[in-house]
């Protein structure tokens, strides 16, 4: 594995990629030889088979980042535009977003272990940095201080003051390196020593007003680690913290989600239910329904969980389990029953389960329509809209929400149908009030996101966080929401239909590619 020099420049590592991708679009086959060795898509291809494929940019710099140890280009820029920063305590901090989310940003636990390997010294000058490695050394050494054991150390954002220190344990089990097996087992000896030493089991800390997170927390629910969680529960840490139970659902993985239910967390209350309703995941709906009192959740916050269900277009199976713990048949939300919503949704199957158990009510005109629409129906559609020309137009705001609920379900067959009939394009609905475009950006589904520019969308529209299209595309092509997406792609139709190409944004590493490839197509177009 060649070796980074000691400040390296991005810049000679753009052109060393460029250098490659000309070597293999000239047919040279040490570079063939290369791509073999170090990027996924070429292993076991012959120099012949390799010789015809359409080699882009983002794939000589994924493996160029890779033949220097990282795992994709966008962790290799991260750790040279901030790792090797000439300010310590500006490389300290960029370390600790690393470490830890920060700003809606995911952890990147590859690109902090480098910049420790490069910097054996980074953490030493305080032992709660200590902590975040499971140095017990340090941490030994810290204790002879009275009162260290339970103390937030003080470290705050230097960009945006937000506080990034905090307590031992905490620091501890929040730590993404506990991901990585060279360092589980050290950040395990950490907990039990700092537990030994009277830290609080439930030690935890102000992420963001009124939104304490504790170490079970970190434990069960950020790195999902089941050792870690069984050690803290045994130490006396209360289950019952209000996130622990609700992150745990994020897992494939159960372990943490039933250790926590054996402690004794409670279902209700903690939008766990909804939160397990997010994901496609029936056997660990049927596990926490088995440990819940109220299949309603009257206490929650967001309401019904069979509602929940049908709104995430989850399956008869998992409504049919909702309804045999005992979930209301009859509820409502915001006037509108269960039946009718599943029918909104385009859910027939789920609707044939709600009215086998006696739910079926009739449905006007306008809720036939957007039934219609949303079960991708065009005949009963159009035959609707053909009788009542203004139906659009008497749509409520919720009804014309189903356009972007849509999208964000990945339904092009929906979404192309309700658009077809004339749907406002920039309507916006879902969990963060965006537009149909936003979804399909957020999701990396260009064959949508072309559509609906076809048809009047714009990569202007904005949602609820404040930004465009251009910064969903920003933040989904950095922490890939989608495992099938494909956000290139994305970025190549917005540019075709107006984005800029030198926007103020922090794309992936392979969008990143693209546009500055683009810039170079237009600049050179320009200059001939």
């Amino acid at each position: 594995m060649p070796t980074l020099p000691s400040r390296p420049n991005l810049d000679h590592l753009k052109k060393q990629a460029k250098d490659l991708l000309r070597a293999c679009r000239a047919g040279d086959p040490a570079a063939f030889a290369r791509l073999r060795l170090s990027l996924p898509a070429a292993r076991g291809r012959d120099d012949a088979a390799l010789a015809k494929g359409d080699w882009r940019l983002h794939d000589a710099q994924s493996c160029l980042a890779r033949e220097y140890g990282f795992p994709s280009w966008d962790a290799l820029r991260a750790y040279v535009e901030h790792g090797r920063a000439d300010d310590p305590s500006h490389r300290l901090h960029r370390w600790l977003d690393f470490v830890y989310q920060h700003d809606n940003e995911r952890p990147r636990p590859g690109v902090a272990a480098r910049m420790l390997a490069d910097t054996p010294d980074l953490v030493a000058a305080d032992p709660i940095l200590a902590c975040a490695v499971g140095d017990t050394e340090a941490i030994r050494r810290a204790l002879a201080e009275p009162g260290w054991v339970n103390r937030v150390s003080p470290f705050t954002c230097p960009e945006c003051g937000a506080a990034l220190g905090r307590p031992p344990l905490v620091a501890v089990t929040h730590s993404s390196l506990g991901r990585l097996p060279a360092f589980r087992d050290r950040l395990h000896e950490a907990a039990r020593l700092l537990l030994d030493a009277g830290a609080d089991p439930s030690q935890s800390w102000l992420a963001a007003p009124n939104m304490p997170l504790s170490a079970l927390c970190g434990a069960a629910g950020i790195t999902h680690d089941a050792e870690m969680t069984h050690l803290l529960l045994a130490a006396g840490a209360n289950p019952n913290d209000n996130e622990s139970l609700y992150h745990s659902t994020e897992s494939a993985d159960h372990a943490c989600l039933r250790a926590l239910l054996d402690a004794g967390a409670r279902v209700e209350g903690t939008n766990a239910l909804h939160h397990q309703l997010d994901k496609d995941d029936i056997d660990g709906l049927r596990l926490l329904l088995a440990y819940t009192r109220d299949a309603n959740d009257r206490s929650s916050t967001i309401g019904s969980p069979l509602f929940w269900a049908i709104r995430r277009r989850r399956s008869a199976a998992h409504v049919q389990a909702l309804l045999d713990a005992g979930a209301d048949l009859h509820a409502t939300m915001h006037g509108v029953s269960a039946y009718r919503a599943a029918q909104q949704y385009g859910l027939a199957d789920v609707a044939a389960v709600l009215a086998g158990a006696g739910a079926a009510e009739p449905l006007s005109v306008e809720e036939q329509f957007v039934a219609a629409c949303a079960r991708a129906d065009g005949d009963e559609a159009r035959r609707l809209h053909g009788a009542h020309p203004d139906i659009i137009a008497r749509l409520s705001p919720r009804q014309l929400a189903q356009l972007p609920e849509l999208a964000a379900a990945g339904d092009r067959n929906a979404v192309r149908l309700m658009v077809d009939l004339g749907w406002p394009i920039a309507v916006t609905g879902g969990d963060w009030r965006a537009s149909a475009l936003n979804h399909a950006v957020f999701r990396g589904d260009p064959t949508l996101a072309r559509f609906l520019l076809e048809h009047g969308a714009s990569w202007t529209e904005r949602h609820a966080y404040d930004n465009n299209v251009s910064g969903t595309l920003a933040w989904a092509s950095r922490n890939r929401p989608a495992d099938d997406g494909d956000w290139v792609g994305c970025a190549d139709v917005l540019v075709e239909y107006g984005m800029p190409l030198d926007l103020p944004e922090t794309y992936g590493d392979d969008v990143t590619a693209y546009l500055e490839h683009a810039r170079g197509e237009r600049s050179a177009r320009g200059s001939s």
